[in-house]
């Protein structure tokens, strides 16, 4: 089976391309666009530019696409050559235009496998699934609380119904409005939700954005929960790539190439000068001239490539990127074991009260080149993930290896093949109050966009979904300015399914002072 079915949800919403002329050829002159990032983001706004005939150039200073979410070849000791990456991307199936950019280059989505389950484990041993759940709001969250071995009756009496309706009622920006104010923490606790049972309906999300509740905005949360839980009909599962992520990334690449755009893997933006008639861009040392630059970075090199650009936008929105801000490190440690895992362990386990250990994935249940080690080997291939971190990479990389060994029993009696240890702080940070000082798509001058996570867009979406909808997004600003077709988007439903009757018709609660 792949994970190529057309959306379900009978609510999700189109929004229509900008009209145009369908080619860049057809205009007096042809618009060159500098595409500063290879990630996800970038390669959207790449893939629109260049297939109106717009003379694309793609710059990312890695060796690969993809940005975080790509992949790369390492050599374990034994000498043989393994797949590394930063870490496991859940594909969920209302990433429609993340879906849209796959499909590019893969119609029927056959890369993608369809992932059966994610349990969820506490401290005390307790399991929730997302299996065999409803779709449909909200009998997806009833069915899963009414099953869950975390929740009680009198738990969920306990709820205050008012201090939750903000979940009831998600859009954007009102939701922002309503309660990006507080954190998530505040939120959670104004709700009564059972401390037992906040990691699995709500800390397994905040800290998929790399930050702690206290530390995340209650308005990303909500916004989060919409779109994975109450807004959509899609469904709680997702697919994960059967082959390394730079399966997908480069076949986009090369489909690029074939539209006539140059991709320049390794080579850094240096700056970028505004003048009368178009940008000039500092590309490994050359200027190049552009009628347009898509900023399409993770947060230090946007801050870099601004800093080093005086001349680049107003003093405003310097102060407004130069004010971005990034989420505690991430870690993500990737063993090779000379012994299999138990044949019932699942490919994706996600974790709560077990610091460090956010999650375990065991890829050789969906990998095909890490089944094929595995087949060889004997082993198998596991990675663990800590988010938010706050203790050293050594001291979280060695505990991680206990929770591996706590959770999974058998594995404590593995010999290590190889391991390898990726450590990062690039992600974002949603912090409270930070939502109407994010930069938006549209730059403070024509022709200047950004695209990325980090970068906001008053739509419902986030994660891999919000860097590839900004994409798609910033190129249309560009194409739309030229006279050109645009690219429609969908997202799930703009409001909450379940609105309460008091706050129909654009009615919301008071805006605290401040914001």
């Amino acid at each position: 089976m792949s994970g190529g079915a057309e959306g379900r949800d009978r609510r999700r919403v189109r929004h229509p391309a900008p009209a145009g002329l369908p080619d860049a050829r057809l205009l007096s002159r042809r618009p060159r666009a500098v595409v500063v990032g290879g990630g996800i983001a970038g390669l959207a706004a790449a893939t629109a530019l260049a297939e109106r005939g717009v003379a694309v150039e793609l710059c990312e200073r890695q060796g690969h696409l993809g940005g975080r979410a790509g992949s790369w070849t390492e050599t374990l000791p034994d000498g043989t050559s393994v797949s590394m990456g930063r870490g496991f991307h859940a594909f969920f199936r209302q990433y429609y235009n993340l879906r849209a950019l796959l499909r590019r280059t893969d119609p029927g989505l056959r890369l993608l496998a369809p992932v059966p389950d994610y349990p969820l484990l506490d401290a005390a041993g307790r399991v929730d699934t997302f299996r065999a759940l409803p779709r449909t709001p909200p009998w997806n969250a009833l069915a899963f609380a009414a099953r869950s071995p975390t929740f009680t009756p009198r738990d969920l009496l306990r709820l205050d119904a008012r201090a939750a309706l903000p979940l009831a009622d998600v859009s954007v920006p009102a939701t922002y409005r309503r309660l990006d104010h507080m954190d998530a923490e505040e939120f959670l606790a104004r709700l009564r939700f059972p401390a037992a049972a906040r990691h699995l309906a709500f800390e397994v999300f905040s800290r998929s954005f790399f930050a702690p509740p206290d530390r995340l905005s209650a308005a990303e949360l909500a916004v989060m929960f919409h779109l994975y839980f109450l807004g959509s009909a899609e469904g709680l599962l997702f697919d994960v790539p059967r082959v390394p992520p730079s399966g997908l990334w480069t076949p986009l690449g090369d489909r690029l190439a074939a539209l006539g755009a140059r991709v320049r893997l390794r080579t850094a933006v240096g700056a970028v000068r505004p003048g009368p008639d178009g940008f000039t861009v500092e590309i490994g040392g050359e200027d190049v001239r552009a009628d347009a630059v898509v900023l399409a970075l993770d947060v230090p090199a946007l801050r870099e490539l601004v800093a080093a650009s005086p001349a680049l936008g107003t003093p405003r929105w310097r102060r407004r990127i130069a004010a971005l801000r990034t989420a505690p490190p991430f870690l993500v440690r990737r063993l090779w074991l000379d012994r299999p895992v138990a044949a019932d362990r699942p490919a994706f386990l996600a974790t709560g009260g077990l610091a460090p250990l956010d999650n375990i994935s065991v890829l050789e249940r969906y990998d095909r080149d890490a089944a094929a080690w595995a087949l060889r080997a004997g082993g198998s291939v596991v990675e663990l993930h800590a988010y938010a971190v706050s203790a050293p990479r050594e001291e979280t990389s060695a505990r991680l290896l206990g929770r591996l060994h706590e959770v999974y029993p058998e594995t404590a009696r593995a010999g290590e093949v190889g391991e390898f240890t990726e450590w990062h702080e690039d992600c974002p940070l949603f912090a409270p109050g930070t939502f109407f000082d994010r930069p938006a798509v549209a730059g403070p001058a024509p022709g200047l966009v950004l695209a990325g996570d980090g970068v906001r867009i008053d739509l419902p979406v986030a994660l891999m979904e919000r860097a590839a909808t900004t994409g798609w997004h910033a190129a249309n600003l560009l194409l739309s300015g030229w006279g050109l077709a645009g690219h429609p988007l969908t997202t799930v439903p703009l409001r909450g399914r379940l609105v309460p009757a008091r706050w129909r018709g654009g009615a919301v609660p008071p805006v605290p002072a401040g914001l």
